[in-house]
């Protein structure tokens, strides 16, 4: 578990904020409790991770809503939403639009602590994608536009003959500029520079 990791709660009911950060406090993790998803987002800092407990019925703007917001900001933390209204149509549509999980209150402690171990997992993998997208996104744009062109035809799996001729180039000059492109990508072969591009692309 990432050290800097914290449990985001929001619910407008506080009893179950209450109860909740003693639940969550209690197995050591790192708890901060907000009572409309207004606050939250007023204190949301995209680079910190975590992963947010989420009412789905809230005055003013509710817990969809709020995954709506953070989806448009693309925020890696997952999401487990609670309700106490908890009707299959809610559910199938805050998993469809990317929620790790929906859970009726009252829950059981012991399912939500399973719930938010298995979230603190997706947030790391989430962020380690994120920043892998980056370090590539980097590296792409040190290529020239000559260059991105024959790396794109690379990895469409075309020979130095073929690109050469769909680029009126050379052979000569296309192994050259594939060349560089690994060489700047920082891939050792060619299937480690296409499933570059693959994770780039998301």
């Amino acid at each position: 578990m990432e050290p800097e990791f914290t449990v985001f709660v929001v619910d407008d009911d506080a009893d179950v904020l209450e109860a909740v950060d003693f639940l969550l406090h209690s197995v050591g993790l790192r708890v901060e409790t907000y009572a409309s998803a207004k606050e939250f987002l007023e204190a949301y800092d995209p680079l910190r991770s975590g992963c947010l407990v989420l009412d789905v019925r809230m005055p003013g703007m509710s817990g969809l809503e709020l995954q709506e917001r953070l989806e448009a900001l693309e925020s890696t933390l997952p999401i487990i939403f609670l309700s106490a209204h908890g009707d299959v149509p809610i559910a199938v549509h805050a998993i469809k639009a990317g929620a790790v999980d929906f859970l009726e209150k009252p829950f059981r402690d012991q399912e939500l602590i399973d719930k938010v171990q298995d979230a603190i997992e997706v947030n790391a993998r989430l962020r380690r994608d994120l920043a892998e997208r980056h370090r590539i996104a980097g590296r792409i744009d040190a290529l020239t536009p000559r260059e991105r062109e024959v790396m794109e035809l690379v990895v469409q799996g075309k020979t130095n003959k073929a690109i050469a001729s769909e680029l009126g180039l050379s052979q000569r000059t296309v192994e050259i500029h594939r060349a560089r492109v690994m060489e700047k990508m920082q891939a050792e072969s060619l299937p480690e520079l296409v499933q570059m591009v693959i994770r780039f692309r998301g």
